[in-house]
């Protein structure tokens, strides 16, 4: 018996391949979508993991020749001689493997950051066969000279072995990259101008943990993979629902022939199995795609904004395809789930009644209501108390989905308001009928509400930052030149400069410690009219910078505030010293907390911190001249002159590239949402003929009948649109109070954009009416003789 009825469902899609295109699309393009965000988020959580589990020179200061080139063994020599602690390091390439020397004896213990293998265990080695720490999976890429040591912990195309080893085998006898500078230095060191003037200190990396500090970013990219794979799970709602009141009438007659319900419902719950695992498989390939096309702005992003390098090259991982077929799956069955339910409880013989599924329905539509009523309260709730981003995506969910299962009872209202205000018989008509096609319709308006929604939201939120962004530069980067030193030399050659074009030299100097637990950076800042008449506060005191400048005030970033609870007016500690807190100020894109005090104070606490940066004041038309007359005048490289409007036009780049990939995602959202009303009119038209034929019947012509499915079509994706906007604009302010507030430390005020609106409601209009158009046009030509089908039954 099994065969039979297997060979009967399936004889369905046979005879709708529409149906069965709009079943697998709407499916392969949601897990596309969601599968490609969690390859890249793998990619870069497995970069993250390499980074972790090789050399990290990174959190050391390392010295390195100004002009990049290699440096000899003698430099090395000549500055342990003279009391400087520093560790040789030398790099190169095999091929695929990248190969890293270092020399076990002098170098820091916790260089070599594998948890199974400390840098000393090399060292019995020396002298003996060379030896390389190494991943199982690259120990064959190295020479056969040398022996694997294998860890499974380091790094995958990384081998680690001594350094004079290394140095053989890549043809570097003698050479050295850089010099790795131990955390303990003594008191009295030479300076580094005497001894070896042409290498440069580079200072260490912040400490911050790469895979925490991003985890909010990849937060946010797995919300919109979510939202766009619950937008595509409309379409596959819509197409089950739709193939279900087809097969009415087969599955009565499969019931009155004996065949159990408990056997039906297992062998549709197959068969839709088996489809979505096909239309799974080809999602996940699209998601390859996807992946691979944005990864370079991702591994741009992350680099920007963190630090955190990511490979360029997407690997297929088990983790992110294995999941997109889970949830292809799982979000089938959670589509059909509904459908199941009204098949099991429908009695035998009410498949056969032409409305069987509307009447076991009835109570849904009050249903829904209560469950859009809840979510909404939640959502408003969670809007008050919210605090972490679990809670700041919960109102988000709360928030959209509330919003989606309201939008069919407000057009209900809506068009009921319009039908009983309609003049003529057939605007009203065109308003009962567009009434009755709503359910057909509502899921497919539900996905363009969350996608239109998403887009207001995310728009308002980029360009509110961009906004923001460029006060916040503006504000930071107020002198015109900005000098790195790398001597103290260069830095005392810089303080006593004269130069009747540069105005005033400020010189930017700080520490790390900590405050009420939280790590900071504290900067001693001179007073000077620059800051006092460009830095905004956020909230503070009266006459801030007068307390400021009396050495008793100090100014804090938003995100120490924020973490630590503190309030212009409070009292901090800082080197056993007391300080009122004046005022907090906007500190974007920085992940650790800020202090700002006075000059003469800071020098007073921390006398060993010397300036190596300055800030210069000069006339704007005079920054080039300036810039080179430092160059010929103290010997200061090109490249440790910088003007602001470089770092300027360097941030911004970052800043664009930062949020390519939620506007390609948002994009590819709005994409699914007309693709759902495509597939949802295209279907429903062909069952649309018995409704049409008696309007046609009447006088109506085919032309008439196709353009007011067009206008139809159109005037449901306006209403959709007014009340995405509200919505939108809720979920930016969600983003920017709450859910940016628990993933960076701080709050960015909302602007609004009109405009931007405009836009985009024109591009829905325009997305609403290219879809609407095909089913029109079918609708306009449908043959006489197939509307006259309609009433052949008729006496």
């Amino acid at each position: 018996m099994t065969g039979p009825v297997i060979g009967a469902l399936l004889g369905h899609w046979r005879r709708n391949p529409l149906q069965l295109f709009t079943l697998i699309a709407g499916l392969a393009l949601a897990t596309a979508l969601w599968s490609g965000v969690q390859a890249i988020n793998a990619e870069a959580r497995a970069s993250y993991n390499t980074a972790a589990n090789t050399v990290d020179e990174a959190q050391f200061d390392r010295l390195r020749r100004t002009d990049g080139a290699p440096m000899s063994e003698q430099t090395y020599i000549t500055l342990r001689r003279a009391g400087w602690l520093v560790s040789p390091l030398i790099q190169g390439r095999l091929g695929d493997l990248r190969l890293l020397g270092v020399e076990p004896l002098t170098a820091p213990r916790d260089l070599l950051t594998t948890t199974s293998t400390n840098i000393q265990e090399l060292a019995p080695l020396l002298g003996q066969t060379p030896i390389a720490i190494v991943h199982p999976a690259s120990a064959a890429l190295l020479p056969a000279t040398v022996t694997a040591q294998i860890d499974r912990n380091a790094a995958i195309g990384t081998a680690v072995m001594d350094i004079g080893a290394a140095q053989s085998i890549l043809g570097r006898v003698g050479q050295i990259d850089q010099l790795i500078m131990l955390p303990t230095q003594p008191i009295n060191q030479p300076d580094l101008s005497g001894i070896a003037p042409h290498l440069t200190l580079q200072t260490a990396q912040s400490g911050t943990d790469i895979g925490s500090l991003t985890d909010s970013f990849h937060l946010n990219l797995t919300a919109f993979g979510l939202l766009s794979f619950a937008v595509g799970i409309f379409i596959v709602n819509g197409a089950i629902g739709l193939a279900f009141e087809q097969r009415r009438s087969t599955i009565r007659t499969l019931r009155a022939l004996g065949v159990p319900l408990r056997r039906l419902v297992t062998l549709i719950v197959v068969e839709l199995t088996v489809l979505s695992l096909i239309a799974g498989a080809i999602g996940v390939a699209l998601g390859y795609v996807i992946a691979a096309l944005l990864l370079p702005d991702v591994a741009a992003t992350l680099r920007g904004l963190y630090g955190a390098e990511v490979g360029g090259q997407l690997q297929l991982r088990p983790i992110w395809w294995a999941s997109g077929l889970a949830i292809a799956v799982l979000g089938t069955l959670i589509a059909a789930t509904t459908s199941l339910f009204r098949l099991a409880r429908l009695p035998l013989l009410a498949g056969a009644q032409s409305r069987a599924h509307t009447i076991s329905t009835g109570p849904a539509a009050r249903y829904q209501a209560i469950g859009s009523a809840a979510l909404l309260s939640i959502s408003f709730i969670l809007a008050f108390t919210a605090d972490g981003l679990v809670a700041g995506f919960a109102l988000l969910g709360a928030l959209l989905i509330g919003a989606a299962l309201a939008l069919p009872l407000v057009l209900r209202v809506v068009l009921g308001f319009a039908s009983l205000r309609a003049r003529g018989v057939t605007m009203s008509w065109f308003w009962a009928d567009s009434r009755a096609q709503l359910p057909g319709l509502s899921l497919a308006l539900m996905a363009l509400l969350l996608a239109m929604a998403a887009n207001v939201g995310v728009s308002t939120m980029v360009s509110s930052f961009r906004l923001t962004f460029l006060g916040f530069l503006d504000q930071r980067l107020v002198s015109e030149l900005y000098v790195d030193t790398q001597s103290m030399a260069e830095a005392s050659a810089i303080q006593s400069y004269s130069d009747p074009r540069i105005t005033a030299i400020l010189p930017v100097q700080s520490v790390q410690a900590q405050v009420m637990g939280q790590p900071v950076e504290i900067y001693g800042q001179r007073a000077h009219a620059t800051y006092r008449d460009n830095w905004k506060f956020l909230s503070n005191i009266p006459l801030p910078w007068d307390q400021m400048a009396s050495g008793s005030g100090a100014a804090i970033n938003e995100q120490l505030a924020r973490r630590s609870g503190l309030q212009p007016g409070d009292v901090i500690s800082l080197a056993s010293s007391e300080f009122t807190v004046v005022g907090t100020f906007g500190d974007y894109g920085n992940p650790i907390g800020q202090v700002i005090i006075d000059e003469a104070r800071f020098n007073t606490l921390y006398p060993a911190a010397t300036p190596r940066r300055f800030a210069l004041r000069v006339a704007p038309d005079q920054v080039a001249d300036v810039a080179g007359q430092l160059t010929r005048d103290l010997g200061i490289p090109p490249i440790q002159v910088i003007n602001q409007a470089q770092i300027k036009a360097f941030s911004l780049a970052i800043f664009d590239r930062t949020f390519t990939v939620t506007t390609a995602l948002n994009i590819l959202t709005l994409s699914v949402a007309g693709f759902a009303i495509l597939m949802s009119l295209l279907t429903l038209s062909a069952m649309r003929v018995p409704q049409l034929a008696p309007a046609w019947a009447m006088g109506m012509t085919r032309r008439q009948l196709g353009l007011l499915e067009l206008l139809r079509a159109v005037m449901l994706a306006v209403l959709t649109g007014l009340l995405a906007l509200p919505l939108g604009l809720g979920l930016a302010w969600a983003l920017l109070a709450v859910v940016n507030v628990a993933a960076f430390g701080w709050e960015l005020p909302m602007y609004l954009f009109p405009w931007k609106y405009l836009q985009l409601g024109g591009l829905s209009l325009l997305a609403a009416a290219v879809a609407a158009a095909w089913p029109a046009l079918r609708l306009a030509r449908t043959p006489p003789a197939d509307l006259l089908k309609v009433f052949s039954n008729e006496r």
